[in-house]
């Protein structure tokens, strides 16, 4: 399924590349333990985790994309296939959640709107993705 994924461009700055890949195994554990935590949603963090692998390290980049596991929405959402409809709701409810509770805490009204500007942008990505109908087994 890797083969057929476009080649990454990798970053040159050698201390960017090394953050990036840092940030991407950040995400891979998070996505990991979103399995097991109802809240915590997997595939966008592993969406992210092959993003920041596929801009540091083309050998992990390889890796997650054929990864048993994690390859398959890797690859249907680089092939603009989308998302399961699980994802998407999962991923929308917790950055509401994530947003609702921080503007509760924040008191900066330019905090306030720059959060909820994100907020918005952000879901209205996630909803238009294709809806990816999951095969029964």
């Amino acid at each position: 399924m890797a083969s057929s994924l476009p080649k990454p461009k990798v970053l040159t700055n050698p201390l960017i590349r090394r953050m990036v890949f840092i940030f991407g195994w950040v995400s891979f554990v998070m996505g990991v333990v979103g399995i097991f935590l109802p809240l915590l949603p997997t595939t966008p963090f592993i969406l992210l985790a092959a993003a920041c692998f596929a801009r540091s390290s083309p050998k992990f980049y390889s890796w997650i994309t054929s990864h048993p596991r994690f390859g398959p929405s890797i690859a249907n959402y680089l092939a603009g296939k989308g998302l399961p409809l699980k994802a998407k709701l999962m991923a929308v409810t917790l950055l509401w959640i994530s947003v609702g509770v921080t503007l509760v805490i924040v008191s900066l009204l330019w905090a306030k709107l720059a959060m909820l500007i994100t907020a918005l942008a952000v879901s209205a990505y996630i909803l238009r993705l294709p809806t990816l109908e999951l095969e029964k087994s």
